[in-house]
């Protein structure tokens, strides 16, 4: 009898967040689930790893207990690493991520615990997929992603995807009915136009807030903001490789040492 797969399961907002609780509901019904998430909200951690202090897992029981359970006190990424370094008896089959609770589409993949810790199992030689709903609220319903990430894990599980690449999923914030579909696209070219609000303390010191405003400059149709913007669910192949490769030709015609 073969084994069922072995699926890890993270997130960014914490363990207990409402979207990485749905994950791990979906994820059940594919294969045998092992949780490692961060203690408290890691959003924007990017692919930070913890360094400089001690880490501490903690094993927990959520919900109804039927799945290995460790609580993190580090980043996303620390969690994968401490998951196949430390927990796991065997390698996963499948590492999901999410669901996050707002997007991770274009330009903010670059910034995403939830997609660092999808990067650094692929780094493993492990397939993995982040989710991401494009509903910051805490108490965001995500029913109609269910079927959307059944589906798509589904798929990697019976079909692989190449190694070291990565799957960014993002789901519009629509009922089961209104989204169209899912598109597979390209990354959008984007960026944040940010702003600080500083303010002062009581006792005279200066803070900072980040503010800004998300910039689309891609007009493309078939990007991941395009998709999200028509009702589809964006699934976006990305790599941790950041070579720009059509640029070597060009800086080997520099001349060094002369």
């Amino acid at each position: 009898m073969s084994e069922r797969p072995l699926i890890l399961v993270t997130n960014d907002d914490g363990i207990a967040a409402p979207g990485i609780r749905t994950l791990i509901e979906v994820m059940s019904d594919l294969g045998d689930v092992v949780v490692v998430a961060p203690d408290s909200p890691q959003s924007g951690m990017g692919h930070a790893i913890t360094i400089n202090s001690t880490l501490h897992l903690e094993k927990v029981v959520i919900d109804d207990g039927t799945q290995p359970e460790y609580s993190c006190s580090g980043t996303p990424a620390d969690c994968v690493k401490l998951a196949v370094n430390e927990i796991l008896d065997r390698r996963p089959d499948l590492c999901v991520s999410g669901i996050n609770h707002g997007s991770n589409s274009s330009i903010n993949v670059i910034y995403s615990g939830t997609m660092s810790a999808a990067l650094e199992a692929g780094i493993e030689g492990i397939p993995a997929i982040g989710f991401s709903l494009l509903d910051y609220n805490y108490n965001a319903n995500f029913e109609a992603s269910k079927s959307f990430v059944k589906q798509i894990a589904q798929n990697v599980l019976n079909n692989g995807i190449p190694k070291n690449v990565v799957l960014n999923v993002n789901i519009p914030n629509l009922s089961q009915s209104e989204i169209k579909g899912v598109k597979i696209c390209r990354q959008a070219k984007a960026n944040w136009e940010e702003e600080f609000d500083k303010r002062k303390t009581p006792q005279g010191k200066d803070y900072y807030w980040l503010t800004g405003k998300f910039v689309n400059l891609d007009n493309g149709e078939d990007t991941d903001e395009w998709a999200l913007e028509n009702g589809y669910v964006s699934v976006v192949p990305v790599q941790f490789d950041l070579t720009a490769h059509h640029c070597i030709q060009q800086l080997n015609t520099w001349k060094f040492n002369d």
